[in-house]
């Protein structure tokens, strides 16, 4: 079996950029956060061009997180509100906001990879 061509995948990445256009966070429970003042939300994303199957949002996120929530993942969606759940991926170690608070998901150390089983 032949290996997958990297600009196939560059390919797929790209138009995965069109399909996954906001970014959401999740408890450890996996359920999206909601709630706080001012109000979480989901944010909407711009993606850089695919670099080997690769692709990252082009600036930092700043989420608005409500007291008593624990941050444990991230997922993405076609939309702001409702949409489709393209799933994500959970946190190395959690973090938990016993206060209102910001967290910042950093463009460098999330994104999409995308890659081919042989």
């Amino acid at each position: 079996m032949s290996t997958i061509a990297v600009s196939y995948l560059d390919a797929i990445a790209n138009h995965g950029r069109t399909l996954a256009t906001h970014i959401g966070l999740v408890n450890e429970l996996g359920n999206e956060i909601s709630g706080g003042s001012p109000a979480y939300a989901r944010r909407a994303v711009t993606w850089l061009t695919s670099a080997n199957g690769v692709i990252h949002p082009n600036a930092d996120l700043d989420f608005n997180v409500p007291a008593g929530t624990t941050v444990a993942g991230i997922r993405f969606f076609s939309a702001l509100t409702g949409g489709t759940n393209f799933g994500g991926r959970n946190m190395t170690q959690n973090e938990v906001f016993t206060a209102q608070g910001i967290f910042r998901l950093l463009a460098t150390a999330s994104g999409i990879r995308h890659t081919a089983i042989n």
